[in-house]
């Protein structure tokens, strides 16, 4: 139990840490899966394949967010005092960002599993990206400074760490 207690110890700044983290990761992967709908026919496979990419680390997304959600509001101290999102954005573009993710990638996996390429389901695939695609980039511009500011606390321990593992690796080398 104290283990268990120790990983979830770094309380509310560590989480923003690690939601910032994975927002970043998710951009670049969300872009490659966005270009291929310029070609979709010929990239399919490419499409399919950073799809199922997205799908852990969207989930750990999802759970550091739902993570923090819940920890504000039960109650926990270090969480209220960084405040609520704003109200639009917890009751408006959270709640459909949510929901369309589940059903893009819900619809995404059925896809593949099914081998459909055209049909109803294909239809709810394009339909749940509309949804998604225009509360997702809300979430973006919002979060943006949020995730800025977050990652460029963290730079400069993430700088200080490679720099150590570089001059250990190099003086491993020389001797």
């Amino acid at each position: 139990m104290r283990r268990l207690r120790r990983l979830f110890a770094g309380g509310s700044s560590a989480n923003e840490h690690l939601t910032a983290v994975l927002g970043t990761l998710l951009l670049p992967l969300l872009a490659i899966e966005g270009a291929t709908l310029l070609r979709i026919k010929s990239l399919l496979d490419v499409h399919a394949f950073v799809g199922m990419l997205l799908i852990p680390v969207v989930a750990a997304k999802l759970g550091s967010t739902g993570w923090r959600m819940a920890r504000y509001y039960r109650g926990a101290e270090e969480y209220v005092l960084r405040g609520p999102p704003h109200i639009a954005l917890r009751v408006v573009v959270a709640p459909i960002l949510v929901a369309s993710t589940i059903m893009l990638f819900a619809t995404g996996v059925a896809l593949l599993a099914l081998n459909q390429t055209h049909g109803t389901l294909v239809g709810l695939h394009k339909a749940s990206f509309v949804v998604w695609a225009g509360a997702f980039g809300l979430h973006v511009l919002t979060r943006l400074p949020t995730t800025v500011g977050a990652l460029r606390r963290r730079l400069p321990a993430l700088v200080a760490a490679a720099a150590a593992l570089s001059r250990r690796s190099t003086s491993c080398r020389t001797t």
